[in-house]
């Protein structure tokens, strides 16, 4: 494995993942750009310019400009993690999720299927949403009315479900997580006109080679910060005593980890502060309160209050998601069973206490760790009044995570190719071996 590049094309089955992946992201990206019946585009775009700071500018980045454009993949994959995250938080509610997670493969069928069906009533809420707000902007909507209306509910519903669909065939036949790559390719589908806006403001002298210098610095050390908290972990030591297997047979006692990882809840934190911090401008946005304005005007990007609330909200976001996706009485229970155990510490109750403190304290930079990466392109902005670029924290870290998962993915199935070769040769030896005794 001198070069795993070289090796993706020679396994066929891998090179017909790698071959299936890319022809569903064409095929999403080709119905990104397809724009929905019944929209005058110009007016709508118009429209949009007014609403980047807002929880529309934050949704059209997700998915790639379609909301921008009115695409029939407008709703992009958004209703599915929506309806993905709600179950995750609902467990923490309701037993009976909590059940269907534990209960294995049979479980996790039942609560795909129910996430599909709450995937398909947030399209149509969300559709029927679009097309009130579509409507509602002058000369935006060709023929305002009923079948306005039920033909852009139909079509965002169509293609928030297709979009489902081919995410969940990425994930099933091909490399890597479907609904993350999704997102990905929406990000990304900006960068290549945000450079271009980049170069043609530094070659009319509205930014300087030190301010753009310092933005690449900065994305740079934001993808390494990224890369740096993903596959940072503190090791808990765990002891697998010795057992007696078979007939009299002694399997040794061995020594393992389990790891809690710095940013064990990945890019979520900053999506749900970004979500609360956008409502004040959100609200303004589409009411003439003067309340709702001066509020909006606090929280507003070159704020001290905004940079300090939306630093609070990372950290409190960091620990709260991460409360409902890591448990530590359900690991401890899960070591209790196989007879392993922290050394030093006593099984059940007391395992479970150590893995929560050890936690709580490895959150602690991480969190901080999160809000510096998420806070640190709008300063560099500030600082050089940069308004060109496409690429804020949170896409830059959502690209950059889910682009090292994928080759990571990738790397895993060489490594068992590369396994499955050697096992072969292994047994052909030792049959040689026993043909000529």
């Amino acid at each position: 494995m001198a070069n795993p590049i070289q090796s993706l094309f020679r396994f066929p089955e891998l090179k017909d993942r790698i071959l299936f992946t890319i022809l569903i992201l064409l095929i999403y990206r080709v119905g990104a750009h397809i724009t929905a019946p019944g929209i005058n585009l110009p007016a709508l775009q118009a429209q949009f310019q007014a609403l980047q700071g807002t929880l529309f500018g934050v949704y059209d980045m997700f998915v790639g400009g379609g909301l921008s454009r009115a695409t029939i993949f407008a709703l992009g994959i958004m209703p599915y993690i929506s309806a993905s995250i709600m179950f995750q938080l609902l467990a923490a509610v309701f037993p009976t999720i909590e059940k269907l997670q534990k209960e294995g493969e049979e479980g996790r069928k039942k609560l795909t299927q129910w996430t599909r069906y709450t995937t398909l009533v947030l399209c149509i809420l969300q559709g029927y949403g679009y097309s009130v707000f579509v409507g509602s902007i002058p000369g935006a909507v060709v023929t305002p009315g009923f079948m306005f209306t039920f033909s852009t509910v139909s079509a965002l519903t169509f293609g928030g479900m297709f979009v489902m669909w081919l995410g969940e065939e990425i994930t099933e036949h091909g490399v890597g997580n479907g609904m993350s790559l999704l997102i990905f390719f929406g990000i990304v589908d900006g960068v290549p006109a945000a450079a271009l806006r980049t170069w043609e403001a530094l070659s009319v002298g509205e930014i300087g080679i030190f301010a753009t210098l310092a933005l690449l610095l900065v994305i740079v050390g934001v993808t390494a910060g990224v890369v740096s908290m993903t596959m940072g972990a503190r090791q808990i030591p765990v002891q697998i005593p010795r057992k007696v297997v078979g007939r009299g047979r002694v399997q040794e006692g061995q020594k393992s980890y389990v790891p809690i990882r710095l940013n064990a809840s990945g890019v979520m934190p900053i999506i749900f502060a970004q979500s609360f911090i956008i409502v004040p401008g959100t609200l303004a946005a589409f009411s003439s309160n003067q309340i709702f304005r001066d509020i909006a005007n606090v929280f507003q990007p070159g704020n001290g209050w905004y940079y300090l609330t939306y630093g609070i909200l990372i950290v409190f976001f960091t620990y709260f998601y991460t409360a409902i996706i890591f448990n530590p009485v359900d690991l401890a229970e899960n070591l209790k069973k196989q007879g392993a155990f922290i050394p030093g510490v006593k099984p059940g109750a007391r395992t479970a206490e150590y893995i929560d403190r050890v936690l709580t304290r490895v959150l602690v930079p991480g969190s901080i760790y999160l809000a510096a990466i998420a806070l640190l392109p709008f300063w560099i902005f500030d600082i050089f009044n940069i308004q060109t670029i496409f690429f804020g924290g949170t896409g830059l870290m959502i690209a950059v995570g889910v682009g090292l998962d994928t080759v990571q993915q990738a790397q895993q199935h060489l490594l068992l190719r590369h396994y499955d070769g050697f096992m072969k040769k292994g047994r052909v030896r030792v049959r040689g071996r026993q043909r000529y005794m």
